[in-house]
């Protein structure tokens, strides 16, 4: 374990070499989000949908009891400021970029992921059969038994993307990673006992499940559309925040693996200066050489 040293390192000291760093991965980041922005724009596979498949999908057309506008402040905007809020604590910028930037991966790659896989399934809603025939007049092919839909067309295609849930995925993989976060920071798996500490890490769970339990009730989603929706959200949360910090319960767990590599870097160069002190003189010497070219001339004549 290296010596600590908390609170040096601010956005305003060292954002800037840090963000430089990693500057590859906010782009890809960028990318990523564009890709989301794709995948929500182009038309979802129209699966085939019997009269005999309709018993399943007539449940009522309902609102939704979280928005579509508020799953990204649960995800998103609420670990985000409980980032923030431990950073104007710890003045960290090592750990508030890693967080902002693993929270920021842990949402978008699960959201490529859970749109990709809904326009590829197009699996249908269970209210599909209110949204495909507003009337209540069911209309189905000759030849095929497949539905012939008189409704909206916007109302249709979302009828399409029930699996997996998107309220669950996102977010279970923000609040997931907020409660890996908050495991580390709290130590949590510091082998003490103290079992409330628990109850913090699983509290950003709860909220989670009750966004994952709310599309069943909504009858929006099938109970398997959620279940794999929260289980894609979580593992893709669990190696996100692994790749930019240790496991909880390591006794680094509570910062991320740049902080203490950075300690790591400095403490080495110190070593080798105190080693060499004679190389060191040799190179300010030669540094003020060649930086007073009119005393090298003077010299030599």
């Amino acid at each position: 374990m290296v010596d600590v040293q908390v609170g040096g390192h601010t956005l305003q000291s060292h954002g800037l070499k840090v963000a430089r760093i990693h500057m590859h991965d906010w782009i890809i980041l960028v990318l990523l989000g564009v890709i989301e922005i794709i995948l929500n724009v182009i038309e979802p596979f129209h699966r085939f949908v019997g009269k005999d498949m309709m018993t399943d999908l007539k449940y009522p057309l309902k609102g939704n009891t979280v928005p579509f506008w508020a799953v990204p402040l649960i995800g998103i905007v609420l670990p985000f400021a409980i980032i923030s809020a431990i950073y104007y604590k710890r003045r960290d910028v090592y750990d508030f970029h890693n967080a902002i930037l693993g929270l920021l991966y842990s949402v978008l790659i699960t959201g490529v992921l859970t749109d990709a896989i809904k326009d590829a399934v197009g699996r249908p809603r269970p209210d599909f059969f209110w949204r495909c025939f507003p009337d209540g007049r069911d209309v189905y092919d000759p030849v095929t038994t497949d539905v012939i839909c008189h409704g909206e067309k916007s109302v249709i295609r979302e009828g399409h993307k029930s699996f997996p849930s998107g309220h669950s995925s996102w977010s279970f993989a923000g609040l997931g990673f907020l409660a890996w976060y908050l495991s580390g920071k709290i130590k949590a798996f510091d082998r003490k006992g103290h079992i409330a500490k628990l109850c913090i890490v699983f509290l950003p769970l709860l909220c989670a499940s009750l966004v994952a339990v709310s599309r069943v009730d909504d009858y929006w989603h099938h109970w398997q559309d959620v279940f794999v929706g929260g289980f894609l959200g979580l593992v893709i949360a669990s190696f996100c925040y692994l790749q930019f910090f240790p496991p909880p319960y390591s006794t680094d767990g509570w910062g991320p693996h740049a902080y203490f590599q950075m300690l790591r870097d400095s403490q080495n160069n110190e070593r080798m200066n105190n080693a060499n002190p004679h190389n060191s003189r040799q190179t300010e010497i030669e540094t003020a050489y060649i930086s007073s070219p009119h005393l090298a001339i003077t010299m030599g004549d």
